[in-house]
């Protein structure tokens, strides 16, 4: 599953209005303009897998450093880079890097630079359930396809009542899948390098380099 989502668009439209859906728009601008306030963000996150007719569930943590547009991320083993042009995927196991087009996305299939800003793009709003998990406040927004998605039946993004900042997102697929998406440990305007984003070759001289 791949998908790439354009930072920080506007919506084109809304749908017709209930009060939910302003409370829900409400915050989640609340929340995407507080992002927008930071030079870059740091955050640690563990994904879940689950198919509970296959029961299969798997369990892989990470992390990521966004900077607008630009990512760094590490997850599964392998590091990935987008420098504003393209994207880099470092894999050290094999000994390889591919350098790719950024609208081929990631292995957890949403660009990291546009979590954040995920409800931006063809959603119908509607404001769900409130959580309280281990002592954080959760309010959770179900984001709605506009237009039906072979894979996708809806997201849940759940929002930080304390720090209006995104907690967790929940994908609901349309065969038994469920991704869930825990962010933790969140730092915002971190001294970063100038090359922090920046792929250097010169640091892999044994690396086969697929582009």
């Amino acid at each position: 599953m791949k998908k790439i989502i354009l930072l920080f668009i506007s919506l084109l439209s809304f749908p017709v209005l209930s009060q939910g859906t302003e409370d829900a728009i409400k915050l989640l601008d609340e929340v995407s303009n507080k992002i927008a306030s930071f030079d870059n963000i740091m955050f640690e996150f563990t994904y879940v897998l689950e198919n509970r007719s296959e029961n299969i569930r798997q369990e892989t943590k990470g992390s990521v450093t966004i900077s607008k547009k630009l990512y760094k991320i590490n997850f599964l083993g392998y590091e990935q880079l987008f420098d504003g042009k393209m994207t880099y995927t470092i894999i050290p196991e094999n000994e390889e890097i591919t350098i790719s087009d950024p609208e081929e996305g990631t292995e957890f299939g949403i660009n990291p630079s546009e979590l954040l800003t995920i409800y931006k793009k063809n959603y119908a709003y509607q404001w769900d359930i409130k959580q309280n998990i281990m002592g954080i406040p959760v309010q959770y927004i179900k984001l709605i396809p506009n237009e039906e998605k072979k894979e996708l039946k809806y997201l849940l993004l759940g929002i930080n009542m304390k720090t209006k900042l995104i907690y967790r997102l929940i994908e609901i697929g349309r065969y038994d899948t469920r991704t869930t998406l825990t962010l933790k440990n969140i730092n915002t305007n971190i001294m970063l390098s100038d090359d922090f984003f920046i792929f250097d070759k010169s640091k892999y001289p044994d690396y086969y380099i697929n582009n």
